[in-house]
């Protein structure tokens, strides 16, 4: 895994989705993630709408470590199935994500995208 590099999230063309949009961009051959577990991520999110950056583990410097059930719906149900060692890309629209505008978070009604890299599995 140390070989990895931030990726780079290309624009994505035509309407955002109205579901979660899962798309293995390389599949892993370690542990598996569980709904529930806890993960070791690095990643980067986007705004699908205006492919703004709006945070990375990578820019961070680490990786972040957390439990699954505590994260947004998109990750909770995103992540599980993934292998350590893959990189996902997953589109979470708002009702995925921060929930509708006006909720509260800064990112509430966004359609974000994000590719996660599973470094472990506990």
């Amino acid at each position: 895994m140390a070989d990895k590099t931030k990726p780079e999230i290309d624009f994505i063309e035509g309407p955002a989705p109205t579901e979660l949009v899962s798309t293995d961009i390389e599949v892993g051959d370690g542990a598996e993630a569980t709904p529930g577990a806890r993960v070791t991520v690095h990643y980067v999110g986007v705004d699908f709408e205006t492919g703004e950056e709006f945070d990375s583990s990578w820019n961070r410097g680490e990786s972040i470590e957390f439990p699954l059930n505590g994260l947004v719906r998109g990750w909770q149900e995103g992540i599980p199935g993934m292998k350590v060692g893959g990189r996902r890309q997953l589109v979470c629209p708002p009702a995925w994500a921060y929930g509708p505008a006006g909720g509260g978070h800064r990112l509430s009604g966004r359609t974000l995208v994000f590719v996660i890299d599973l470094l472990g599995v506990a």
